[in-house]
């Protein structure tokens, strides 16, 4: 008896330290969010993956009116900025027009749920405070993401200490494989708006994208039976591809982290097996049957954009 009561107490003392480990975790990655959207910094960071490196220079700042400021600078290859102030995101690049979408999120390689609300993640995930390193010279404290089944990657972040921002992300797989990680190489933090952030709050953004162009769908010609547990459709519609004549029905999905895109258009080949291409995490499969090419992008494993493809029916053909 006394055995089974000391092993009882055990496991009951093991879950209390899951649950105040959990709890730890959460407390941490709120504070992130938190700071992502109330703090003045500046900061670096490179996007690792395929043997490749993609430096970013990230400046967000809030203004006296309680607006939100921010510019994110690709380094590398033609100039590419995006800016966003308060709902309005602008996108800048010497070969195409700038235009603006509204939007309270930029388009970036750090996932926007990270400063939203972070309690929409827990049907999908579990939170872990594991433990402290030291990351850019600063002490840092380790929280896993991780997924509650076999169809999604974990995120693997580790915080500052002193501010909660981010000093690194890694995507790893169950088997703990990395597949891309973002590793920041600077940051400063600040009771002021820079410079830039100052010239951006008087300055005139593009005019705001009229979004009746992009025909939004609710009647599609096909159907997506089968995705993973927990992820909910948040747009769909029909664009052209490339600036040619070419219409692609596009849906997109989202399980607060993670986007999945499918996309169908017709095609001129008549047939072509499954292919698969890497983009660090990024997965994209590709089929052509009967003339329909079907698209599948995402953070996901092979298995789980195969098992979406498959499960696509069709209505009638996509218009061309």
């Amino acid at each position: 008896m006394k055995l089974l009561t000391s092993f009882l107490l055990l496991i009951s003392v093991s879950f209390s330290a899951i649950s105040v480990e959990n709890t730890q975790a959460k407390l941490l990655l709120e504070q992130l969010s938190n700071s992502l959207r109330q703090l003045n910094f500046s900061t670096s960071f490179v996007v690792v993956k395929n043997n490749q490196a993609e430096p970013y220079h990230w400046i967000h700042g809030v203004s006296k009116e309680n607006i939100e400021l921010e510019i994110l600078a690709l380094l590398n290859g033609p100039r590419r900025d995006i800016l966003r102030k308060g709902n309005t995101v602008s996108y800048i690049e010497p070969k195409s027009p700038a235009y603006s979408v509204t939007s309270n999120y930029l388009s970036s390689p750090i996932p926007s749920i990270l400063s939203g609300n972070i309690s929409n993640l827990e049907e999908n995930y579990h939170f872990v405070s594991v433990g402290r390193s030291r990351i850019l010279g600063r002490a840092a404290q380790l929280v896993r993401i991780v997924a509650k089944d076999t169809h999604r990657f974990d995120y693997w972040l580790w915080l500052d200490q002193t501010t909660g921002l981010l000093l690194k992300l890694a995507v790893i797989t169950r088997q703990g494989q990395l597949l891309e990680q973002i590793q920041f190489t600077h940051l400063e933090v600040s009771d002021t708006l820079s410079e830039n952030l100052l010239n951006l709050q008087s300055a005139e953004l593009p005019k705001v994208m009229d979004m009746k162009s992009v025909e939004q769908l609710t009647d599609l010609s096909w159907k997506v039976n089968w995705l993973p547990h927990g992820f909910k459709k948040v747009n769909a519609n029909r664009h052209q591809v490339n600036n040619n004549k070419k219409s692609v029905e596009f849906i997109l999905f989202n399980d607060g982290l993670v986007n999945i895109s499918v996309s169908i258009g017709n095609s001129k080949e008549r047939q072509r097996a499954m292919e698969y291409a890497n983009d660090g995490a990024t997965l994209v499969l590709n089929e052509v049957k009967n003339n329909i090419e079907i698209s599948v992008v995402g953070k996901i494993p092979p298995e789980t954009a195969r098992q979406i493809l498959t499960s696509i029916t069709f209505i009638n053909k996509p218009k061309p």
